[in-house]
């Protein structure tokens, strides 16, 4: 008796895994990527900030794609734009690979290894309904660069799909995922992020000198230090 009931949750297990495994392979096909029309599906895109990116160039504006390649971000309290990027054109993206997200059509049907953690944080079937959902939940949030910004929207996205096997998207990972593996959109997207920054470095040295450098580097460093502890030290001051 227990080894037919034994064997029809090993059969029952296996359809779900081929169920699941056939709706990966029927992901909906994605269309090519064109900067010139703004469409990036599934992708992560940054873009340089006004005057922030210019002292800390390692801090810009992010937001993530629907299947379409419309943009969504996070620019205000309250407020996620749709198709309309905040602070310029996209500089750097990265398609995001939509196998390694986990879509469970019911609990039985999760593909991460922490079935648990994904169902209360939120899940979706589908990329699309995932960011609808984090869009939802971000209509109601204050924007704030310290603590909840367009950053907390993205991680908030990528932990409602569990990509990667992971929910430990933050700030900080969001960032380095997108800058150490994201492709610039042209070389005038390179011009864009770098010749201010060099602007007012060349500019700061000249007229104040190297105290000038030292003051950009301790800014950058105040910076970093604050999202390293906020992520990673103190919990619940940064959201996402």
């Amino acid at each position: 008796m227990w080894c037919e009931r034994h064997s029809e949750m090993e059969l029952k297990a296996r359809s779900m895994d081929e169920e699941l495994q056939n709706m990966q392979d029927e992901l909906w096909p994605l269309d090519n990527i064109n900067p010139n029309k703004s469409r990036f599906p599934c992708c992560l895109v940054w873009t340089p900030l006004p005057v922030v990116s210019w002292l800390a160039p390692f801090i810009g504006h992010v937001g993530i794609c629907r299947e379409d390649g419309v943009i969504l971000d996070f620019s205000g309290s309250n407020l996620v734009n749709v198709d309309n990027f905040a602070f310029g054109s996209v500089a750097r993206y990265l398609q995001l690979d939509r196998r390694q997200c986990c879509f469970p059509p019911h609990f039985m049907g999760h593909t991460c290894k922490i079935p648990f953690k994904h169902a209360e944080y939120g899940t979706a079937i589908s990329w699309d309904e995932a960011l609808r959902s984090s869009m939802h939940h971000f209509e109601h949030k204050s924007y704030n660069l310290f603590t909840c910004n367009c950053h907390s929207f993205v991680a908030n996205c990528l932990n409602r799909v569990c990509y990667g096997g992971s929910m430990n998207w933050n700030m900080i990972s969001v960032a380095v995922l997108v800058l150490s593996k994201g492709q610039w959109t042209d070389r005038v997207s390179i011009i864009r992020s770098f010749l201010p920054v060099m602007t007012v470095l060349c500019i700061g040295v000249i007229m104040v000198g190297w105290p000038f450098l030292i003051a950009l580097l301790s800014f950058s460093f105040l910076l970093l230090s604050w999202f390293l502890m906020g992520n990673y030290l103190i919990k619940g001051i940064i959201d996402w």
